[in-house]
C-alpha cells in the first residue's frame, strides 16, 4: 500500500458532460485527490447533496457548456449552498460576458481554457486546496477571537485595576491625622478634570506618586502616562526629547523619533523639575499649552496632542517669577492647580506604616523574605527627621534587607546617622537644645533627664545593660526611670 493511499486526501468533484474528459481528469488527478464525477448538474447537486457532510468536498471543477444548464449557473447555486467550497470553470470557449458573470455572480475562482496541460492544471487545483485550507483557519480563527473577546476584555480590565491599585489613591500610605490626607482629598476633587497641575515638596517626599496618582483616578487611566526630568537634560536635549526630531534636523539625527508629547497623547505628561528649564525653553513650552500643537525639530509641520501636563519641582517657583527666572504666564498655565507634599518629618504618624509597606516592595525587590522591624528599630526610625525623606527612607530599608542575617530587622542595622540622633539629621547643639527648656529648674531638670536618657538608649540600641553602666544607674533603676517619661512604651 502506497503512503499517498493511507493519508486523507482532499475531496474534488469534476461536473463534464464528455466521458472521455471526465476520465482524463481523473488520471491526472487521483494521485492528490479524491475525485468524484458527475455528468450533469443535477448529477453534481445530488453528490454533494450526499456527500459534503460525509466527505467534504472542497472543490468543483465544471465545465461551462453542458446540456440544460452552463458552469456558471450550477457554480451560482454551488456558492449559494455551500460558499467555502473553491469553483473553478473549465471551458474550451473564451466568452470574455461568460467569465464576468462568473466571477461576479458564481464567485469562481480559477477560469481554465481546453485543453488544459496536466501539470498546470494539478498546480491549479493543490493552490486550490490550499485557499480551501486557509478559509477553514481563518474562519476558526476569527470564531476563536470572537470567543476570546470577553476574556480578553476582562483581562484587560483586570490589569488596568491592578495598575491603578498600585498607582492610583489607595496606593498612598497615610495614617489618621496625616496631612497627606488634605492632598490626597485634593487629588480625587482635580483627577477627573483636565486641568494642570503643579505639585511642590522637597526632593524625594513622593511628587511622581502623587502625579500617578491623579492620572491613574482621571479618565486618561487606561492611556498613557510619561514621565520627564527637566532638570537632568540641557535644554537642546529637552527640547527634542520632548518635541522629537526629523531625520537630518542636526548632527546625529539618523532616523526620525516621536517626541514624548506624542507618545503621551491621549494621556498625561509628568514634568519633574520644571523649575530648572531656561526661560527660552519655557516660551516654547507655553505655546505647547496654550495652541495644544508643535513641531517637531525639523519639520514644517504642526502636531495636535491631546495632552495633561503635571508638573512638579522643589523651588520656590513664586519667589522664581518675582525675580524673573520663572515666567509668570506659563507659571500660571501649569499651577492652575497646585498641591504641596509635605516632608516626612511633619508626617511622623504614617512612619510605621510607610516602613512597612516599603520593607515589603524592598523584600520583594531583593528576593529575600523577612519580618519585620524590632521595636528598637521601629523607634530609631520614628525618631530620625529624614532629611531625604521617602527616597532617603526607602533606601536606609534597602540597606537593612541586604544586610539583615535574621528575619526581624534589628536598629543595629541602621545607619550611624539614624541611630545618632535622636532628633534633627545634626547632633542637637546643647545650648540650643537647652534654650528650649520650659517651667521651674525641676521641670527643667527632668526635661533634661528624659532627653539625656533617649539620646543614650537610641544611641547604644535600645541595650539597656550598657546604657545603665554608661549613665551609672542599676539596670531596674534605669527601667524605672523609662517607664516614669513614657521611654518604655516608645521601646
Amino acid at each position: 500500500m502506497s503512503v499517498t493511499s493511507l493519508r486523507k486526501l482532499p475531496a474534488i468533484l469534476v461536473v463534464d458532460d464528455e466521458v472521455r474528459s471526465q476520465e482524463a481528469l481523473r488520471r491526472t488527478l487521483e494521485e492528490d485527490f479524491d475525485v468524484l464525477c458527475a455528468s450533469d448538474a443535477d448529477e453534481g447537486m445530488e453528490i454533494l447533496e450526499r456527500e459534503q457532510s460525509v466527505t467534504g468536498i472542497r472543490i468543483v471543477l465544471c465545465d461551462q457548456r453542458m446540456p440544460g444548464t452552463t458552469g456558471v449557473q450550477f457554480l451560482r447555486e454551488v456558492r449559494n449552498r455551500w460558499p467555502d467550497i473553491v469553483r473553478i470553470i473549465l471551458s474550451g470557449y473564451t466568452d470574455a460576458e461568460d467569465i464576468i458573470t462568473g466571477v461576479n455572480e458564481a464567485g469562481i475562482w480559477q477560469y481554465l481554457l481546453k485543453p488544459w496541460q496536466p501539470e498546470q492544471l494539478l498546480l491549479t487545483l493543490q493552490r486550490a486546496a490550499e485557499v480551501w485550507r486557509l478559509q477553514q483557519e481563518n474562519q476558526r480563527l476569527s470564531l476563536d477571537l470572537r470567543t476570546a473577546e470577553p476574556v480578553l476584555k476582562r483581562h484587560v480590565e483586570t490589569k488596568q485595576e491592578k495598575v491603578k491599585s498600585s498607582f492610583g489613591l489607595s496606593a498612598l500610605i497615610r495614617g489618621p491625622g496625616s496631612p497627606i490626607n488634605a492632598v490626597c482629598d485634593m487629588v480625587e476633587r482635580v483627577a477627573p478634570f483636565d486641568l494642570s497641575v503643579m505639585v511642590t515638596g522637597e526632593s524625594g517626599t513622593g511628587k511622581e506618586m502623587i502625579a500617578r496618582a491623579i492620572h491613574y483616578e482621571s479618565r486618561r487611566a487606561s492611556k498613557a502616562f510619561v514621565t520627564e526630568n527637566c532638570g537632568a537634560v540641557p535644554d537642546t536635549l529637552l527640547e527634542s526629547e520632548l518635541f522629537g526630531y526629523k531625520r537630518g534636523a542636526f548632527t546625529g539625527a539618523v532616523e526620525d523619533r516621536v517626541g514624548l508629547f506624542q507618545q503621551a497623547d491621549g494621556g498625561t505628561l509628568f514634568l519633574d523639575e520644571i523649575g530648572e528649564t531656561s526661560p527660552a525653553f519655557q516660551v516654547k513650552l507655553l505655546r505647547v499649552l496654550q495652541e495644544g500643537e508643535f513641531r517637531p525639530l525639523g519639520s514644517n509641520r504642526a502636531v495636535h496632542v491631546d495632552v495633561r501636563v503635571i508638573a512638579a519641582t522643589n523651588r520656590d517657583l513664586e519667589e522664581d517669577v518675582r525675580t524673573g527666572r520663572f515666567r509668570e504666564d506659563l507659571y500660571y498655565r501649569l499651577a492652575t492647580i497646585s498641591l504641596h507634599v509635605p516632608p516626612l518629618r511633619e508626617r511622623t504618624m504614617d512612619l510605621p506604616l510607610l516602613a512597612n509597606r516599603l520593607l515589603e516592595s524592598s523584600s520583594n525587590a531583593l528576593g529575600k523574605p523577612v519580618e519585620g522591624f524590632t521595636k528598637e528599630a521601629l523607634a530609631c526610625i520614628a525618631a530620625y527627621r529624614w532629611p531625604g525623606n521617602v527616597r532617603e527612607l526607602q533606601n536606609e530599608i534597602l540597606r537593612m534587607v541586604a544586610l539583615a542575617t535574621t528575619p526581624m530587622l534589628g536598629a543595629d542595622l541602621l545607619s550611624p546617622r539614624v541611630l545618632r540622633t535622636p532628633v534633627g539629621e545634626t547632633p542637637v547643639d546643647e545650648l540650643a537644645w537647652t534654650s528650649g527648656l520650659s517651667g521651674g529648674l525641676k521641670e527643667r531638670m527632668d526635661q533634661l533627664e528624659m532627653h539625656v536618657l533617649k539620646e543614650a538608649m537610641i544611641r547604644l540600641r535600645w541595650n539597656k545593660s550598657r546604657a545603665a553602666r554608661e549613665l551609672g544607674l542599676s539596670r531596674v533603676g534605669l527601667r524605672a526611670k523609662l517607664v516614669r517619661y513614657g521611654l518604655e512604651q516608645t521601646e
